[in-house]
């Protein structure tokens, strides 16, 4: 008899701690009326930038934000409940990790970009990104050898950086 209650008791505990539904889409970080996007190509402000590299970003921003949120690209700039716009305002080397001799063991490549999201629905808004990283690499490597490798890894972080503020601070 003892038993029977605690089961019971401890059944009713569980259940209402069950939860009601469970997905592995994220239907509730945006708002519903957020469809599409556009994005405008980055301006390059920054001196030593590979001439390609704010199309590069631009492009590697609109892949990120199709494929990790359910917003759709919209070909044409300017349109969509979402336009992201923004310039490149930083890319430097600099030595760090010195050794003996004033020799680096490493150098840093450094990036800034700052974005500007203007949200059109369900309210007109304005959110601003500034996003700075960088990657370590030998000083030994030649920049040029390494440096497509280290700019898709500081573009990842910085498509990162925008899909999150898109996605928590709406």
């Amino acid at each position: 008899m003892k038993f029977t209650g605690i089961f019971f008791i401890l059944l009713f505990l569980l259940s209402s701690c069950w939860p009601s539904s469970v997905s592995f889409v994220d239907n509730g970080s945006m708002p519903p009326e957020w469809k599409t996007f556009s994005v405008k190509t980055l301006e390059n402000s920054a001196p030593n930038t590979p001439i390609s590299y704010a199309a590069q970003l631009s492009e590697q921003l609109k892949d990120g934000v199709q494929n990790n949120t359910r917003l759709l690209l919209n070909p044409e700039t300017g349109k969509g409940e979402i336009y992201i716009e923004g310039k490149i305002t930083n890319y430097s080397v600099v030595p760090v990790a010195m050794q003996e001799g004033d020799n680096s063991a490493k150098n840093r490549l450094s990036i800034n970009a700052q974005f500007t999201i203007f949200v059109t629905a369900p309210k007109e808004d304005k959110m601003i990104v500034n996003s700075t990283r960088f990657v370590d690499y030998d000083s030994n490597t030649d920049l040029a050898t390494v440096e497509r490798t280290l700019l898709e890894d500081i573009n990842n972080q910085i498509v990162q950086d925008v899909i999150n503020k898109l996605l928590s601070n709406w």
